[in-house]
């Protein structure tokens, strides 16, 4: 399993865990970032922050201290 933060523009997975505190988790996952959902990160800020993925047809911008509590296979 790697982190989401960690794929590069283009790749996909598969959400296994949304990870950190309560509120935090409970935000990503009403943003759509559940488990079992395909998401491909599309591009990144060209310093790696934030990064910008596609999920359930829609477009996301996430930080990549988000990004790094969301696991992916």
């Amino acid at each position: 399993m790697r982190k989401l933060s960690e794929l590069a523009p283009g790749d996909r997975g598969k959400v296994v865990t949304v990870a950190g505190d309560a509120e935090a988790a409970r935000r990503l996952m009403e943003m759509g970032l559940m488990r079992g959902i395909t998401v491909e990160v599309v591009r990144r800020a060209p310093m790696g922050d934030p990064l910008e993925v596609k999920v359930r047809g829609f477009m996301l911008t996430l930080r990549r201290a988000e990004a790094e509590h969301i696991e992916v296979e």
